[in-house]
């Protein structure tokens, strides 16, 4: 039996939040197919309603006091999931060149790359920083843009290029971020290179950075 404080996290699977967390990874490959159709009104549909879940979900989960090692690792699953998505949609239609897929599929294979190697020295995944929560917000503020765009021509002429600057944008913090985690995971092998009677400051955290 798990135990939970005020502010625990537990190791709960069949929680209400958990289940709104799977509903939003479910509609993951009903958005992409939308948006390689070109149905791009309801491919928003779909992405607003996934990120009324993911509001839902964190809401939830602070409220009925089912905060999960499982829910941490979802969401941002989650957030991926659907910015490669749009990424590969978009590309895909030739809405957006395929370099700016690259570039942000790269900074991903990065951090994965960073999350095995603190995985095999026991060391926790890095807090979320704000450079990262930014990038985050920018690519889900200009693709869906970039969708709206292709949706209705009538707007497209103005409002393509802000979903373009917005996706921009959104690499260049994507990368940034990438830079600051690889900073951190250097500090940290430079840190258990040390005589095991030296003191290590780094904790493990529980969060996943996006």
């Amino acid at each position: 039996m798990s135990t939970e404080g005020n502010f625990g996290v537990s190791d709960r699977i069949l929680t209400l939040p958990n289940l709104l967390s799977f509903l939003r990874l479910a509609l993951v490959p009903v958005f992409l197919v939308l948006l390689v159709e070109g149905q791009d009104i309801w491919a928003l549909v779909v992405l607003a309603v996934s990120g009324f879940t993911d509001f839902l979900d964190g809401f939830l989960a602070r409220r009925l006091n089912q905060v999960t090692r499982l829910g941490q690792l979802l969401d941002p699953a989650a957030d991926r999931l659907y910015i490669l998505a749009a990424l590969l949609g978009l590309a895909w239609r030739e809405l957006i060149p395929w370099w700016l897929v690259a570039v942000i599929v790269s900074r991903d294979v990065m951090l994965l790359a960073i999350g095995i190697f603190l995985a095999r020295i026991g060391h926790g995944a890095f807090p979320v920083n704000w450079v990262g929560k930014c990038a985050t917000a920018s690519l889900f503020l200009g693709l869906p843009l970039l969708m709206l765009a292709a949706a209705l021509p009538d707007v497209q002429e103005w409002v393509q290029p802000f979903g373009m600057f917005f996706a921009v944008l959104g690499a260049v913090l994507y990368w940034w971020a990438g830079i600051l985690y690889l900073v951190d995971t250097i500090r940290v092998r430079r840190v258990n290179r040390k005589p095991r009677g030296s003191a290590q400051t780094d904790a493990p955290s529980d969060t996943l950075e996006t």
